[in-house]
């Protein structure tokens, strides 16, 4: 006899912090889309921390639009996630892509699959298709929200709730202390839609040629560019300036501090 598994079995549970992470999460959105009106956005992987940010947006209907970066390279199931979305909380996710004409050129010089090849030509490929659409996005904004968690990567263990960025626009990141658990356990909680794939034991989706499924015992993202011995996963995305960090927006301790997470985190 077989049993099928999913994220939901594997990772949903509710920790003694839960009710006040969901608060001081919302308590942050609802600020952020007072003092920045207009010039705000969820910048959404479509992960399942930024299916809980949307929800929760739509939920206390905050004035923050949804936007994502259409690589070219996304999963089928991601990609099939977005028109989900859009029926379940009536909104539009604006998509932003990189211009066709230079992946064009690129593909033609380096090959379709030359992010295997260095590290150089992957970042090259990171930054035409992910750095390039993100500034698009963000122009005319002065603020964004994102996914991030420290205990997503020992690359994120101090990501604070707040920071300004390269460009010194203010960048939030309201689930910095939620364990892996919290968020399956909210996505439990309110029928939240998330990426079939993260039932395939993928919690970080990137790019389909960049994303592989972990094992019991790896690190949370470590199915990402998994052939560099690189120790910093990124793209060029969430590259952070320590200086530039602000703190909680409220002023508030940070808490929960995590280790890099495990698959098998919320189960155990």
């Amino acid at each position: 006899m077989t049993t099928s598994t999913s994220a939901l079995s594997l990772y949903a549970r509710e920790t003694a912090e839960f009710g006040a992470r969901v608060a001081h999460t919302t308590a942050i959105l609802q600020s952020a889309a007072s003092d920045h009106a207009g010039q705000i956005v969820l910048a959404s992987s479509l992960s399942a921390e930024d299916m809980v940010l949307t929800d929760l947006i739509a939920r206390h209907q905050l004035a923050i639009p949804v936007a994502t970066l259409d690589t070219g390279r996304l999963h089928a199931q991601t990609l099939q996630l977005i028109p989900r979305v859009e029926r379940r909380y009536g909104l539009n996710i604006e998509r932003h892509a990189p211009h066709q004409e230079a992946v064009v050129a690129f593909v033609r010089r380096e090959g379709l699959d030359a992010m295997y090849r260095s590290i150089e030509l992957r970042k090259a490929c990171c930054a035409l298709r992910k750095l390039g659409p993100l500034a698009r996005m963000m122009a005319g904004r002065r603020a964004w929200v994102t996914g991030l968690r420290r205990a997503q990567s020992g690359a994120r263990g101090k990501v604070p709730f707040s920071e300004l960025d390269g460009e010194g626009r203010l960048k939030l990141s309201p689930l910095a202390d939620w364990r892996w658990a919290d968020v399956w356990h909210y996505i439990a909680l309110h029928d939240v839609p998330y990426n079939p794939l993260h039932d395939a034991f993928m919690p970080s989706i990137g790019c389909e040629p960049c994303t592989r499924a972990i094992a019991v015992g790896e690190d949370f993202r470590a199915g990402r560019w998994w052939w560099e011995s690189e120790g910093q996963k990124e793209c060029g995305l969430h590259v952070g300036d320590d200086s530039h960090r602000t703190g909680d927006v409220r002023a508030a301790a940070a808490s929960g501090r995590g280790q890099p997470q495990r698959r098998h985190e919320a189960a155990t």
